[in-house]
């Protein structure tokens, strides 16, 4: 039996006091008012309401070490990235995986492996497997339905999918960036109880009147708390928090959800509608079973130094104290490597590009699509450029920021797909990536042919990972498991990482975090203009367009 003494924020009552909790056998077997000194605070453990722990970069059982020191007890994750590399395979690593660690970590089954079938993926999840992933208790509801198209026009396959979860009475979580009106109705009638896509306010509370719960996201690139956090105190019952996609640089060096509670106070927030959102509403949505700071509850809490400055002293797991003053006190042993990584090297003449015939003459010239990257979201825009030329071929137009961009399988020695791109910014050199949603092709973006044919080859070597520089000056990460994460530390990630985005800047970009961004250029159920591995994709038409658009 251990007693902790603090001022005692009680979430559920709304109200502090000065008081002792008391633990026994992993639960919280007392929590009483009670004079003393100590003027540290004693809350609920924090839960991140969605996350893919590939995005850390890092296996399970290390994203565990990173989550705990920021006051996480809990997190709702969703496998999707690894099962689209290896699909059940992939899933089964990571349950086991999670198991080595305190962490609580609640895994889905996704439910769009691919994502689209306008792209090559590693692996697919039909209804039929969906199904028989869902009958397993750990494994706890049916991650986000990206598809909403299919959704709303009834595919079979997809409504399948969204009655099994039914069937077995497990949540389904929604991904539906933009959706509006009988569109958005339609969808939330098919049984689908969440969005973190939001990056307007009008539709976040459109979506919160028609009955959905919003995740409120702050990732490394997707970052939408500044557009929607006044719906925490507004609609305190209706919303939630999240990471969705957070980068080891981002979990160390900025916070996890404990971020988003200071930065919440600044804006004048309710605390306690605060520790709804981060504790509370999740816990209740999802059935977790993590504490809330109650009698009978499991003594998942951590004690703070200040509400404000939210410094997490000590982190609780089931009565066990997981993180204690700047220490993790726990370790795991290397996880093992497992990979699907399928490609030979390219050639230059695999990146060429030439120039239509009927565009031989200036004047006559097609112009081209070009997809508009946008800082710190997923959504993109789209223009039409006339294209940079050089001996008849069309290549990366640095001066006026339109860049090559490329996507080829992982999985086959399929052609390469080739692209233009605006507000990447690159210089000179190129940066690449396995990283690359959903599928996890390899996408890179250069300011020449060479320099992207070099980057695109380095990744081949390592079987994945990330690249950044010039031709003759290459730095790496490589991701030895599924191509997506690494077994290392996450300190030894967060500052390999570091460096690659350093000298992706030296190269001339100004992007907030220019591989998640470019980790986005590929998915094609996020509009308006992607490049997959089969060719340009316009996801608002839900089609392949070509290139060369014309007049």
């Amino acid at each position: 039996m251990k007693k902790y003494s603090g001022i005692i924020i009680d979430a559920v009552s709304r109200r502090q006091f000065k008081g002792e909790i008391t633990v026994e056998n992993g639960k919280i077997i007392s929590v009483e008012e009670k004079e003393h000194d100590n003027e540290q605070y004693i809350l609920p453990g924090l839960v991140d309401a969605h996350v893919h722990i590939e995005s850390s970069m890092t296996v399970p059982s290390v994203f565990a070490r990173m989550a705990v020191a920021k006051g996480t007890v809990a997190v709702v994750s969703d496998p999707h990235e690894i099962a689209n590399v290896m699909g059940e395979e992939g899933i089964e690593f990571m349950l086991e995986d999670a198991k080595r660690s305190p962490l609580k970590v609640y895994f889905g089954v996704p439910s769009c492996v691919p994502a689209t079938p306008f792209e090559s993926s590693g692996a697919a999840l039909d209804a039929e497997a969906v199904d028989r992933l869902l009958v397993k208790d750990d494994l706890c509801y049916l991650s986000e339905m990206m598809n909403f198209p299919g959704v709303i026009l009834g595919f079979p396959d997809v409504m399948a999918k969204l009655e099994s979860a039914k069937k077995y009475g497990k949540i389904i979580d929604g991904h539906a960036p933009g959706l509006r009106g009988a569109d958005l109705q339609k969808y939330i009638a098919a049984g689908i109880s969440t969005d973190h896509e939001c990056f307007e306010y009008e539709e976040a509370v459109e979506k919160i009147n028609l009955g959905m719960k919003i995740l409120i996201r702050e990732g490394s690139s997707a970052r939408n708390f500044e557009t929607l956090y006044k719906l925490i105190d507004e609609y305190p019952e209706s919303v939630m928090l999240c990471t969705d996609d957070s980068h080891p640089d981002t979990l160390i060096y900025e916070g996890h959800i404990d971020k988003l509670l200071r930065r919440g106070q600044e804006e004048g927030l309710d605390i306690y509608n605060l520790i709804r959102a981060a504790v509370i509403n999740p816990v209740e949505h999802y059935g977790l079973n993590v504490g809330m700071l109650r009698e009978g509850d499991p003594a998942d809490f951590i004690i703070v130094d200040d509400l404000k400055v939210f410094n997490v002293l000590k982190t609780f797991i089931d009565g066990n104290c997981v993180y204690d003053d700047g220490k993790v006190l726990f370790s795991v042993e290397k996880a093992p490597a497992k990979n699907v990584f399928n490609r030979s090297k390219i050639s230059i003449d695999d990146v060429k590009l030439a120039v239509p015939a009927s565009g031989s003459n200036g004047e006559q010239m097609k112009k081209i699509r070009v997809i508009v990257a946008q800082d710190g979201e997923l959504v993109t825009g789209q223009e039409l450029a006339l294209p940079k030329v050089e001996n008849g071929n069309l290549v990366s137009d640095p001066a006026r920021d339109i860049l090559k961009m490329v996507v080829l399988s992982r999985y086959a020695d399929d052609p390469v797909q080739i692209g233009f791109i605006k507000n990447i910014g690159l210089k000179k050199g190129a940066i690449a990536s396995s990283i690359a949603h959903d599928s996890h092709n390899i996408i890179a973006v250069g300011a020449t042919d060479e320099d992207i044919v070099e980057a695109v080859n380095r990744l081949v070597e390592n079987q994945g990972g990330i690249v950044v520089g010039t031709k003759e000056n290459l730095i790496d990460l490589p991701l030895e498991v599924s191509g997506l994460m690494s077994t290392l530390d996450g300190k030894e990630v967060a500052s390999s990482y570091e460096q690659l985005n350093e000298e992706a800047r030296k190269l001339g970009t100004s992007l907030m975090s220019p591989f998640m961004t470019l980790s986005f250029m590929s998915l094609l159920v996020i509009p308006e203009l992607k490049l997959g591995d089969k060719g340009l994709f316009d996801v608002t038409k839900f089609e392949f367009v070509e290139l060369f658009a014309g007049e």
